[in-house]
C-alpha cells in the first residue's frame, strides 16, 4: 500500500495537483491582499460586493415576509416571521425546480417561472426577501444586477439585468398590481443573518456566513470606512455586511488537470476556486484526475478501459466511494474484478480522491483564517467568530471537516491566536432573507 501512496504522491506532484506544496501563511497573505483590492474596486480581483445591509441587532416580530431562495438545483419558497420569543415560523414551504437546471431558459421564462412560484402565497405580504446565490451586483435600493450565473445555471439574456425587478415586472405581467418591495441577497449574507438571530445570546466576537454546498462563498462583516470603492457612501455605515463572492478567487495554484477540467466547464476561466473544492464540480474534477491517472497506468487495464467509456462522475458518486469502497457504486463496480488488482485499483482510487479532498480543506482553511483575520476579532477563545456553515459538501464529504478543522487548529489557533466556532442553523437562508425583507418594512 506504501507503494501505491507513493504513486500517487508523486502523480499529483507532477501534475501540480498536491496539497503539500501549498503554503498557507503565503498564500494568506495573497488573499487578504486580494480581499483589500477588491474593496478597494481594482479589477482582477474578488468582487467584494456590498449588500447595503448594516449589521443590526433589532428584528421585527409577529410580521410576516416572502422569501425564495434561489441556489443551486433547488428554489424554495416560504413566508416567514419571528414569534414573540424571536423564534422563525415558516410557513407554506414549497420547493420547486431551479429554472435553467435542466435545460437552458431565456430571461422571460426565467422570471416568468418564479412569478409562479409565488403565486400560492404573493397576497400574504407586501415584502419579499430573494436569497439570489449567484454573483450579484447589489444596489443600494435592495434589488441587484446579475454578474454572471454559477453552478452550471443556464439563463439567455440575464447578465446585468435587475433581478428583483424583473420578478415584479413578472407578477405585474400576471395580474399582481399590488405594489411589492423586494430585496436581493446571498445565500451567505443570509447565512451570516441567520446565524446571528440563531446565536444573538451567545458572546460571539463576530459573524461569517460560509456556504460549501453546489457552489461556496463567504460574507462577513466590515468596516464601513474599508470599502474605498463606495467612497464616500461607504463612511454613511458603521458597518456592512460583504459578500465576497469567494468561489471566484482566482489565485490559487491551479495544476495541470484543474485547468484541463476547466475547459469542460460551461464558464471556462470564472469560479478557478469553486472548481476545486465544490460539490458542483468536485465529481468532475474526480473523473478528469481519474482519466489522466488511467493513461499513466495508475490503474489496471479493466479500470482504464471502463473509465474510458464514461461521460463523467458526479461528487455523489466519489464520497460514496470514499464511503464505501467494496460496496455497490459507480467507482467500486469500475475495479478490476481480479482480487489483487482490484484491491489495488481501490487504494489508488481512494489516495486519489482523499488528495483532492486534503486540497479543498487546506484551500478553505487559508479562506477562512483571511476572512478571520481581516475581522479583527476572534482573539478571545472565549468568544470566538461564529461561522454559521451551509451545504452538502462541508457537512456530507467524507473526511473534510477533520481535515479542515485540523488545519484551522494548526494555522489559526496555535499559530494566529484567533478562535472560531462553527454553527449549523436549520433554514438559515429563508430566516436571514426574512431579517432582510423585514428591514425594507416601513
Amino acid at each position: 500500500m506504501t507503494g501505491i501512496r507513493e504513486r500517487v504522491k508523486k502523480f499529483m506532484q507532477l501534475n501540480h495537483m498536491d496539497h503539500e506544496s501549498i503554503d498557507i501563511r503565503s498564500e494568506c497573505e495573497v488573499f487578504l491582499k486580494d480581499m483589500q483590492n477588491g474593496l478597494d474596486g481594482v479589477k482582477e480581483c474578488l468582487d467584494m460586493l456590498p449588500t447595503y445591509i448594516p449589521m443590526t441587532d433589532e428584528i421585527r416580530l409577529n410580521e410576516r415576509v416572502i422569501v425564495i431562495d434561489a441556489g443551486g438545483t433547488n428554489l424554495r419558497v416560504a413566508v416567514v416571521y419571528f414569534n414573540d420569543e424571536k423564534k422563525p415560523v415558516i410557513e407554506h414551504f414549497t420547493k420547486h425546480l431551479m429554472p435553467g437546471v435542466s435545460t437552458e431558459v431565456d430571461r422571460v421564462e426565467f422570471f416568468r417561472t418564479v412569478a409562479d412560484y409565488l403565486k400560492p402565497v404573493i397576497n400574504k405580504s407586501n415584502a419579499i426577501g430573494f436569497c439570489f446565490s449567484y454573483p450579484t451586483e447589489v444596489l443600494p435600493d435592495g434589488d441587484g444586477k446579475l454578474i454572471r450565473f454559477s453552478k452550471e445555471i443556464r439563463v439567455r439574456g440575464m447578465k446585468g439585468q435587475p433581478v428583483g425587478a424583473g420578478i415584479l415586472n413578472a407578477l405585474k405581467n400576471a395580474g399582481y398590481i399590488e405594489p411589492k418591495s423586494i430585496v436581493v441577497l446571498n445565500d451567505t449574507v443570509a447565512a451570516l443573518l441567520g446565524g446571528k438571530a440563531a446565536y444573538s445570546k451567545m458572546p460571539y466576537d463576530s459573524f461569517i456566513g460560509y456556504i460549501l454546498g453546489t457552489g461556496t462563498n463567504t460574507c462577513y462583516i466590515e468596516k464601513g470606512f474599508n470599502m474605498g470603492k463606495l467612497q464616500a457612501a461607504g463612511k454613511n455605515y458603521d458597518t456592512m455586511l460583504i459578500n465576497m463572492e469567494s468561489g471566484n478567487y482566482s489565485k490559487f495554484p491551479s495544476g495541470k488537470i484543474d485547468r484541463e477540467f476547466d475547459e469542460t466547464t460551461v464558464n471556462p476561466g470564472q469560479a478557478s476556486f469553486e472548481k476545486k473544492i465544490s460539490g458542483g464540480y468536485l465529481g468532475g474534477l474526480v473523473f478528469t484526475l481519474l482519466k489522466n491517472a488511467a493513461k499513466v497506468s495508475l490503474f489496471s487495464e479493466t479500470f482504464k478501459e471502463n473509465i474510458e467509456k464514461m461521460d463523467t462522475i458526479t461528487t455523489i458518486d466519489a464520497n460514496e466511494f470514499l464511503h464505501f469502497s467494496y460496496g455497490d457504486n459507480l467507482l467500486s463496480n469500475l475495479c478490476s474484478h481480479d482480487q489483487e488488482e482490484g484491491q489495488n485499483d481501490r487504494t489508488t482510487l481512494h489516495y486519489l480522491i482523499d488528495s483532492l479532498v486534503e486540497r479543498a480543506a487546506k484551500l478553505v482553511a487559508i479562506n477562512l483564517t483571511a476572512v478571520i483575520i481581516k475581522t479583527g476579532r476572534g482573539k478571545d477563545p472565549c468568544r470566538p467568530v461564529c461561522i454559521t456553515a451551509d451545504g452538502s459538501t462541508f457537512y456530507k464529504l467524507k473526511n473534510f471537516r477533520s481535515k479542515l478543522d485540523h488545519y484551522l487548529k494548526i494555522h489559526l489557533n496555535d499559530e494566529l491566536g484567533l478562535y472560531c466556532e462553527f454553527v449549523e442553523v436549520e433554514n438559515a437562508n429563508l430566516t436571514g432573507s426574512a431579517i432582510a425583507a423585514l428591514a425594507t418594512l416601513s
